[in-house]
């Protein structure tokens, strides 16, 4: 898959997931891993930083794991304004691309 197409259905994805529950970063990218195989660790949390930048995401600190402590991301209002227009944009590419009989 292109690399740039991914990466915008990437975002709408990880913001799609934290608008259903806040998550730390591995598990978020253990379980988008499933779905995007070829997509390195790297790429997802530069996302998920990049969304805290925007605003997107908020970021806060949960409980000792026996580790360092998880950084947990959830969605903001911002980020679900984001969210709905990408999958506005979204579903306007999906009818182009069926009306081209693609």
């Amino acid at each position: 898959m292109n690399a740039q197409i991914k990466k915008g259905v990437l975002e709408m994805c990880l913001l799609y997931k934290l608008s259903q529950k806040d998550y730390y970063g591995y598990h978020l990218m253990k379980e988008m891993r499933v779905l995007f195989p070829e997509v390195n660790d790297s790429t997802f949390y530069a996302i998920l930083r990049r969304l805290g930048k925007e605003g997107a995401a908020a970021v806060y600190y949960g409980e000792e794991s026996g580790g360092p402590k998880r950084k947990y991301y959830n969605i903001t209002e911002r980020g679900l304004e984001t969210l709905q227009s990408q999958i506005c944009d979204w579903e306007q590419l999906k009818e182009i691309v069926k009306q081209l009989g693609i």
